[in-house]
Formats: C-alpha cells, sequence, structure tokens
C-alpha cells in the first residue's frame, strides 16, 4: 500500500495531479484545497490514500492528515464513495464541514456536485456523532495554547475544539459556559461542542 508521495509536480488538471517520483509519474485526485498548493515544477509531499477495485487503482492525495481522515470518514457512509468524498471536500473545508455535520446543515453539505438532499441529509446523520472527536482530535494535533482562566476537563477540550474551528477565545468560552449551564455539569465534550455551535447559530 502507498501511505506517502514525495517528488516534483509535473501537471496539474482539475481534479488530480501527476507526481513525478524518481521518474514515474503518479496521477492522484486531490481535492481543490490540495491542488491550489501546488504548483508545476515544485517539489510536493502528498498523504495517499490508495483504493484498489477489480478494474483500477486509485490514488487520492492529501496536503493534511485531518483532510485524509475526513476523506476516510465520509466514505464510511452508504453511497459515498472516493468521487462523492472528493466533491465535499473540494467544497467544504474541513472546518466548514465540521460545522456542517455539527449543526446538520445537510444544505450546505448538498453545495457539493454529486451530493442530491437524500444523500446530503445521510452525510448529516450519519457522521453528527462523530463530528466531536474528529473536532477534539484536530484540537489536539494543533496543539492549542490554553486559556489562562480555562475551564479543566470537558468544558476546556470543548473550548480548545471550537478555537480550532476559528473561533477567538472569549467566544468560544462564552458559548461553552453557556452550552454547560443548558445541559449541566460533567457533560461530556462532544455534547458541550455541539450545544456551543447550535447557541452561536441562533
Amino acid at each position: 500500500m502507498i501511505g506517502k508521495l514525495t517528488g516534483t509536480v509535473d501537471t496539474i488538471a482539475d481534479d488530480a495531479v501527476i507526481l513525478d517520483v524518481h521518474g514515474v509519474g503518479y496521477l492522484v485526485q486531490c481535492p481543490a484545497s490540495t491542488l491550489s498548493r501546488l504548483a508545476a515544477g515544485a517539489t510536493a509531499s502528498l498523504l495517499i490514500e490508495m483504493k484498489v477495485s477489480e478494474d483500477a487503482i486509485k490514488l487520492f492525495g492529501f496536503v493534511s492528515a485531518e483532510e485524509r481522515e475526513w476523506f476516510r470518514l465520509l466514505q464510511t457512509v452508504q453511497n459515498v464513495g472516493g468521487k462523492v468524498a472528493l466533491s465535499v471536500l473540494s467544497t467544504l473545508t474541513p472546518r466548514e464541514l465540521q460545522r456542517a455535520l455539527a449543526l446538520g446543515d445537510k444544505a450546505m453539505i448538498g453545495r457539493a456536485p454529486g451530493v442530491g438532499p437524500k444523500l446530503a441529509l445521510r452525510i448529516a446523520t450519519e457522521l453528527k456523532d462523530k463530528v466531536p472527536s474528529m473536532m477534539l482530535g484536530a484540537a489536539d494535533a494543533a496543539a492549542a495554547v490554553p486559556l489562562a482562566h480555562a475551564p479543566r476537563g470537558p468544558e476546556s477540550d470543548a473550548v480548545s475544539a471550537l478555537i480550532h474551528l476559528g473561533y477567538s477565545d472569549a467566544r468560544a468560552a462564552e458559548a461553552v459556559a453557556r452550552a454547560a449551564h443548558v445541559l449541566g455539569e460533567h457533560t461530556e465534550a462532544g455534547a458541550l461542542i455541539r450545544e456551543a455551535l447550535k447557541g452561536m447559530a441562533r
């Protein structure tokens, strides 16, 4: 299995790149966010997800581990293959996808080409409960600086996850505090994140 490729960018197409690795050109399909960070003639390293079927071997490439994890997670939904998962990630950034799933915003997910209303609803429904763990993992990876007066435990984790999504320290802390007040003490981080996002969307 191929997990990573490093080489020279030979050609960039609408949805793929040819990466020259020691004279061998690998055709790698990529989301728009990855393609936008590549330049012909430049050296690039891509994290690879390889799909093997009876009639083809396909390579999907990503510049970040976060995008690759979302690519994998999207395909756990029925009727979502590599092409659809790539379409979603080309339309929405990981942060936008996190927000859409946490809020159950099927309209935002449905903006991706090839994703109709029914499939958007299925994605939103099946992945909603998996979003908090993805957000917490991303926040840990980003090693967010703890707030001076941040609460400890689940509330702190929820605040870190919201900061990773792009919210300010103050807004994230306030939203989590309100969520904790609504849900009560000892609420797990995942539930706090969902309630905080809902509160800020109102």
